[in-house]
């Protein structure tokens, strides 16, 4: 204060007409604590001491003043004296000012807690004497310490518990976290884990959505208690956790973030995992046991019936496999159906399942097929797996088998009814002399039967030379044919003309694809290479289906074919349909290079049915596009209303490819596919597929 404020402030107390001096002392007496003034020599002799020292020290003021009865030195707890003595001292040589904490011992021997607030000032004498006032705070420090204890044992089980302990925010980022739970997540430490994972729902989770679940019934209930969910470590490795928590308020009902507890529960869940895996398969083969085959059936009935396909039921049995049992003992036969049901598998997909029925009868449920000479291809996979020589305990063993077929829905509408009659299909297989499958219904039977004749005359019509290539002209936007597609056909002897979806088919299912392909290859190439002997150069197109595209030693097959029949690499272009892409892309692009390599060009066939990314398009070494004659036969005049037909074509232009229509049939359809830049076109509006001798005359027509 200023010594004007002090003047004003001492003429207001006289103008008042207060007693300074009995107001002061009757405040000083009454403060909960001691007002002192003391020398600062070795004594703290005490100068002053307000009344309340009594209350205070359990001393009379008398007993301190002067050190009369014990000093102020004394009174101070023996372990805090030096730390006093040096605090006042050092605030001595600053502004003089000083706060302390310390203990002291009453006249009863009690310790209590004191604060000390005070300043070092000169004495009238001259002499350096301090001003203090002390005050008891043993509640405060006892309130503080026992909060500082409490902190400390949560400290200590936060710290020391196996359990995983984390707070998080509603966002997903971890506000702290125990080392407990960064072991568990494979941190070296919390800070680690709290610095390193930003959003637990995208880097902790396997299951992204799991911390969407985890919102969901914290906002519903509050808490959540064993909350299992599959979580990636830092590492990459994959465990199970389960999780206990709840949400955390503030004073004003303010959500402050989520706090709980995390245990590792992969061993738990393993040992669950393989609980239910030997109830539900063999111990043998480790197929699935019945009780497994009940529940896929039931899924194969449910998913058949939602998207109108067919499910099928193999029952099989293995021929003679009591004789080899009983001959060679139990051992050689736990080999021999180890052996069998990994054949089994090798022959069927994904989404299909095969089980152990018991003994030497299995069951395979077979999805999604929509033709029986899809069924019958499996089959014939199968029979043709199970008869391979297999070598159990050194001896070469020749195994077969009968197979019953149903199939939902006609054969039966649950589980039980299609398994009794494959198993009476099965008999009847037996019946006919083993090694063979029958069909439930006698037309599937008779359609089997029909379908094996095809592939059997499919199989001499290659040998013989009986299958023929058509071509079928391309033309430009000026009607001028500018390239041909080579085609497959068939007039068999025994069943006349033969469609190509059904003998591409049989050919695709029963590996007679390879050859089939090889054959039309080297045909189409001999006659183009003979057009261009005559002076009419012009590309043939030839297709490759999934199972020849992915064929071993494609690129080296077909460069030998160009080598014999002497045609220029790049009159050659193959379709590839999407579908043929789909699997390892990486080995897909490999194979488009390797191709590429040799000269020729290559087309995506049927585009806009299939599944693949534009992302891996664009990588695709390709020079054609197809537009599938789906999208072209339901084109209107107008090319707004043909607006997948305007995407292919305008995607094949900023990717600098040629585009061509497929299916073209009406003036209209020509005249609208020209107007959206389409470049090339083929159809029945300008020619039918045509046999080779027909296509020369047509072609060199063209050219006069």
């Amino acid at each position: 204060m200023v010594a004007s404020d002090t003047k004003e402030c001492t003429m207001a107390f006289r103008n008042q007409k207060l007693d300074l001096g009995r107001m002061l002392e009757t405040l000083v007496n009454n403060l909960d604590g001691v007002v002192l003034r003391c020398r600062m020599d070795e004594h703290w002799t005490v100068l002053f001491i307000s009344c309340g020292c009594q209350r205070l020290t359990g001393y009379a003021a008398e007993d301190l003043v002067g050190n009369t009865r014990i000093s102020y030195e004394k009174l101070t707890h023996p372990e805090d004296r030096e730390c006093v003595r040096q605090k006042i001292l050092a605030a001595a040589q600053t502004d003089g000012y000083y706060r302390l904490e310390y203990r002291i011992r009453r006249a009863d021997g009690e310790i209590r807690w004191v604060h000390e607030r005070g300043r070092v000032v000169v004495a009238e004498d001259g002499e350096n004497v301090l001003e203090a006032f002390v005050e008891d705070i043993s509640d405060q420090v006892d309130a503080r310490n026992s909060l500082a204890l409490a902190e400390m044992r949560y400290r200590s089980i936060f710290e020391n518990s196996s359990d995983g302990i984390f707070q998080t925010t509603a966002e997903g980022c971890y506000l702290d976290a125990n080392p407990a739970l960064a072991a568990i997540y494979g941190y070296a430490s919390p800070a680690e884990l709290v610095a390193g994972l930003k959003d637990i729902g995208s880097q902790l989770y396997v299951d992204p959505a799991q911390r969407g679940r985890f919102k969901r019934v914290m906002a519903e209930r509050g808490t959540v208690q064993d909350f299992e969910s599959e979580i990636r470590r830092r590492d990459g490795e994959v465990i199970w956790i389960t999780e206990n928590a709840h949400s955390v308020f503030g004073p004003d009902a303010t959500f402050l973030y989520y706090e709980g507890t995390v245990r590792d529960i992969t061993e738990r869940k393993r040992y669950q995992q393989q609980l239910e895996f030997h109830a539900n398969h063999d111990q043998l083969t480790g197929l699935p046991n019945r009780n497994l085959l009940n529940d896929r059936l039931l899924q194969a009935i449910h998913y058949a019936h939602r998207n109108s396909y067919f499910s099928v039921v193999a029952f099989i049995d293995l021929d003679n496999f009591k004789f080899i049992n009983d001959s060679m003992g139990h051992r050689a036969g736990d080999v021999l159906l180890i052996e069998i049901a990994k054949r089994l598998q090798s022959c069927l997909r994904e989404t299909d399942t095969v089980a152990r029925y018991g003994g030497d009868e299995f069951v395979l449920i077979l999805n999604d097929y929509y033709q029986v000479s899809q069924i019958v291809g499996v089959l014939e996979r199968v029979l043709e797996e199970i008869g391979r020589p297999v070598t159990v305990l050194g001896q070469e063993l020749y195994v077969t088998c009968s197979i019953g077929i149903s199939q939902y829905p006609t054969d039966g509408e649950d589980p039980q009814s299609l398994l009794q009659h494959a198993d009476a299909a099965m008999y009847l297989a037996k019946e006919r002399g083993k090694n063979n499958f029958q069909f439930y219904t006698n037309r599937l039977n008779a359609l089997a039967t029909q379908r094996v004749k095809l592939e059997s005359s499919l199989r001499r019509a290659l040998d013989n030379r009986e299958i023929q290539v058509y071509f079928q002209p391309k033309v430009d936007q000026a009607g001028t044919c500018v390239g041909v597609e080579a085609l497959a056909r068939w007039h068999s002897k025994e069943f006349g003309w033969v469609a190509p979806s059904q003998f591409i088919g049989i050919a695709e299912d029963s590996a007679l694809i390879e050859p089939l392909t090889e054959y039309i290859l080297r045909q189409a190439c001999r006659k183009i290479a003979g057009l261009v002997e005559k002076g009419g150069e012009i590309g043939v197109a030839v297709n490759l289906s999934a199972r020849a595209f992915h064929q071993k030693d494609l690129g080296r097959m077909i460069a030998r074919v160009l080598a014999e029949t002497r045609l220029p690499a790049h009159l050659l272009e193959l379709e590839i349909t999407e579908s043929a892409m789909v699997g390892d892309i990486e080995k897909c692009i490999a194979t488009l290079h390797e191709l590429k390599a040799i000269g020729l060009r290559i087309a995506i066939d049927d585009f806009g049915t299939g599944y693949s990314s534009l992302s891996y398009l664009q990588r695709f070494p390709i020079d054609t596009l197809k537009i599938d004659r789906s999208f072209v036969s339901n084109m209107r005049l107008d090319p707004k209303d043909s607006p997948i037909a305007q995407a292919i074509v305008s995607l094949g232009q900023s990717l600098q490819l040629t585009v061509v229509a497929e299916g073209v049939e009406t003036a209209e359809q020509f005249s609208a596919l020209k107007s959206l830049g389409c470049e090339a076109f083929q159809g029945f509006l300008f020619a039918k597929p045509m046999p080779v001798e027909q296509f020369e005359d047509y072609f060199l027509a063209q050219q006069v």
